[in-house]
C-alpha cells in the first residue's frame, strides 16, 4: 500500500557533518569506521575506498583499490579489520586492513554466486560468511577455508539478510516479497517458516535481537515489524515514505528504528511505544456504515433503484465504507500512519489528539539513498545515494 503525503518535520534535525565526494558511479554500501573519523565504501565504478579524515577537515582516500567487477555489497568487521565483498560477477573477495587503514591484504577470493552478490554477513563466532545473490540463492561459507557449506533456493533474488547468533537462525527477503526463515547447521539448513506480509519485494532486513523482532523494508514503501521472539505473529506495518526503502538500521540502546529510502527521506521511528496491528480489510457488498450498495453489488442497486458506490476501507476499524461514510482524514501513529488516511466518520470522532501526536521524525537528506550505517557510540549516520556522494549526520538531536 503506498504512502500518502508525509508531515512536514519536526524540528529536531540531524546536523549534516561532512559530504564525502569522489566515486565515479553509485555507491552501493559503506561503513563508518569505528573509532576512527573514517569510511569505507564500495561503488559501482569497481572501487573500494576507505577514507580517512585529514588535518583539513576534508575526506580523502588513504585506500584506493580496483576490483575485477563493479562492488555491489561488503561486510566489514571491525575486531577483525576483515572486509568481505561482494561483486556483480558472483564472487566474494576477503581482504584484510592494517591497523592504520592505510593497506588492505586479499585473504582469498571464491566464487559464491553464480551473478550478482546482493548481500553479505560475516558472523565472527561461527566464522561464517553467509550471502545472498540474484543467482536466487542463500549460501554460506567458511571464512577460514573458503569452503561452501551449503545453500538454499529462494523464490527471487534476495536483497534482505539478517542472522541471529542465539538460534543460529537467518532470515532471507527476496523480490517477491517473502521472508523466509532457516535453522542453520555447520553444513546443513532446515526450513523453519515463510511469512508475506508486503505487496512488493523486500529490498531490506534489520534485526533487533534483544526483543526478537525483525523489521522488513518494500518497495511497496511500507516497513513491517514482525514479532518473532513472542510468537504472536502480529505484523505491525509502519507508513512513512513515497517510494521504496531501501535500507534499515537499529538503535538498540534508543529502541529507535532508522528507515531511509528512494524519496531521500530519513525516517527515525520511536519503537518504544505499544504499537497497534492494522485491522485486516473486510469484504461487504454494500457500506457497512450506511448499507448503500456497493457498484458491483446489482441486485441490491435494482432493488433499491440506487446507483452503487465505490468501496474504501477504514484504516482503523478495516471496515468496508462509501465515500460519505469516510470523509474525514486523520493520522494514527500507533498503527504506524504517521500522515493522514481514510477512516470512517465514527473512527473519527474517537480518535483523540493524544492518539495523533507522532511517533516518528522526518527529515530530508537531498538524496536518493541506498544504504544506511549507524554508529550507535558516536550517533552518526552514514547515507549513500545514487547521487554518488556519501553524507555523515549527527543524529544526536533525534536519535536520544
Amino acid at each position: 500500500m503506498a504512502a500518502e503525503p508525509q508531515p512536514k518535520a519536526l524540528t529536531r534535525k540531524p546536523l549534516l557533518l561532512h559530504k564525502v565526494e569522489g566515486s565515479q558511479e553509485v555507491v552501493n554500501m559503506a561503513a563508518i569506521v569505528p573509532k576512527e573519523d573514517g569510511v569505507i565504501s564500495v561503488s559501482e565504478d569497481r572501487t573500494v575506498r576507505v577514507w580517512l579524515k585529514r588535518d583539513s577537515g576534508q575526506y580523502w582516500p588513504s585506500i584506493y583499490h580496483a576490483m575485477p567487477s563493479p562492488c555491489s555489497c561488503m561486510s566489514f568487521n571491525p575486531e577483525t579489520r576483515r572486509l568481505s565483498i561482494g561483486l556483480d560477477n558472483g564472487t566474494i573477495s576477503e581482504f584484510i586492513l592494517s591497523e592504520d587503514y592505510n593497506k588492505m591484504t586479499l585473504v582469498k577470493s571464491y566464487q559464491a554466486h553464480q551473478s550478482r552478490v546482493m548481500m553479505i554477513l560475516f558472523v565472527l563466532e561461527m566464522e561464517w560468511v553467509l550471502s545472498t545473490g540474484q543467482d536466487k540463492h542463500f549460501t554460506w561459507h567458511c571464512s577460514e577455508s573458503g569452503q561452501r557449506l551449503g545453500g538454499y533456493r529462494t523464490n527471487a533474488g534476495a536483497c534482505g539478510l539478517q542472522f541471529d547468533v542465539e538460534t543460529r537462525h537467518v532470515f532471507v527477503g527476496d523480490h517477491s516479497g517473502q521472508v523466509t526463515i532457516l535453522k542453520l547447521e555447520q553444513e546443513s539448513c532446515s526450513l523453519v517458516t515463510t511469512f508475506k506480509g508486503h505487496t512488493g519485494g523486500v529490498t531490506a532486513l534489520c534485526w533487533d535481537p534483544i526483543h526478537r523482532v525483525l523489521f522488513s523494508g518494500s518497495s511497496d514503501h511500507s516497513i513491517i515489524m514482525w514479532d518473532i521472539g513472542g510468537r504472536k505473529g502480529t505484523a505491525i506495518e509502519l507508513q512513512g515514505h513515497n517510494d521504496k526503502v531501501q535500507s534499515l538500521s537499529y538503535a538498540h540502546h534508543t529502541r529507535q528504528l532508522i528507515s531511509c529510502g528512494a524519496d531521500g527521506g530519513i525516517v527515525v521511528w520511536n519503537m518504544d511505544v505499544e504499537r497497534q496491528e492494522t485491522p485486516e480489510w473486510l469484504d461487504s457488498d454494500s457500506c457497512q456504515k450506511c448499507d448503500q450498495p456497493f457498484f458491483w453489488n446489482f441486485k441490491q442497486m435494482w432493488d433499491s433503484k440506487k446507483i452503487g458506490l465505490r468501496q474504501h476501507h477504514c484504516r482503523k476499524c478495516g471496515k468496508a465504507v462509501c465515500g460519505k461514510c469516510s470523509s474525514k482524514r486523520s493520522s494514527i501513529p500507533l498503527m504506524g500512519f504517521e500522515f493522514e488516511v481514510r477512516v470512517c466518520d465514527s473512527c473519527h470522532e474517537s480518535i483523540t489528539d493524544e492518539e495523533r501526536a507522532p511517533t516518528a521524525t522526518f527529515h530530508d537528506s537531498k538524496h536518493n539513498i541506498v544504504h544506511v550505517h549507524f554508529d550507535a557510540t558516536r550517533g552518526w549516520l552514514l547515507t549513500s545515494g545514487t547521487d554518488k556522494v556519501i553524507k555523515l549526520w549527527d543524529m544526536t538531536p533525534v536519535v536520544s
